[in-house]
């Protein structure tokens, strides 16, 4: 498989197949909406539209990165995330970087969205959508963040079916510049356990897959069946 990584400005032309990159937080707090029940994410473009959405459906559930505002219901945090009931709810969701790349790939065929929590899951149905180039859309400080640089990698290879240690991957994304921004303050809207659930690996077998619906960019969970033993992935 050859894999590209590039950050959201580097991206020149439509891929195949992209799989954006978002460890600290979009796509760890998004692959969390979903296994709190709920049924998609929009993806916004801007803060005035995730509130727009929100005006004329009163019963979606607004996030966004950053403290608590008025409009928004909670903000870009897998652990104050985990505590809602979203059971078939609608989520919208607008953050700094990750639904920025999401969105700056909307035209191509497949978009995946993917952080460690879904790492496996991501890298089986990228073995199974029968492309020979894949683009990671890292999304984190210009192409350069650490975390999302380690886990694209990981999904990579993972995608090869080749055996690898998830942990010097982790190791590189716990020592990120985001990893130590959550931990000591530095972002706000942050639980402390944030940094912790963002680093866990395959908690969640499902992928996430964004598509056009209408004018909307949509996020949903696509289950992907775990390989019998000694199956490639």
């Amino acid at each position: 498989m050859d894999a590209r990584f590039l950050g959201i400005t580097e991206l020149a032309e439509v891929p195949s197949v992209a799989v954006v990159v978002d460890v600290m937080r979009a796509f760890t707090v998004a692959a969390w909406a979903f296994a709190q029940g709920a049924e998609k994410i929009v993806l916004a473009e801007s803060p005035a539209e995730a509130l727009a959405l929100k005006a004329r459906h009163p019963d979606w559930v607004a996030l966004k990165d950053g403290p608590p505002a008025p409009g928004f219901d909670t903000v870009n945090s897998p652990g104050l995330l985990r505590s809602l009931d979203l059971g078939g709810r609608t989520v919208v969701q607008k953050t700094t970087a990750g639904t920025v790349g999401a969105l700056a790939v909307k035209e191509a065929p497949l978009v995946l969205c993917a952080g460690f929590v879904v790492a496996e899951a991501t890298a089986r149905l990228l073995g199974t959508c029968g492309s020979d180039g894949v683009t990671f859309v890292v999304t984190g400080e210009d192409g350069q963040a650490e975390e999302d640089l380690a886990c694209a990698h990981y999904i990579a290879r993972r995608a090869t079916g080749a055996a690898t240690d998830s942990a010097e991957f982790l190791r590189r994304a716990a020592g990120s510049r985001a990893a130590a921004e959550l931990t000591e303050g530095v972002r706000q809207g942050v639980h402390p356990d944030d940094v912790a659930l963002c680093l866990e690996i395959d908690r969640f077998p499902f992928a996430m897959v964004a598509t056009s619906e209408g004018s909307l960019m949509v996020l949903r969970p696509r289950a992907v069946p775990s390989p019998s033993d000694g199956d490639p992935v």
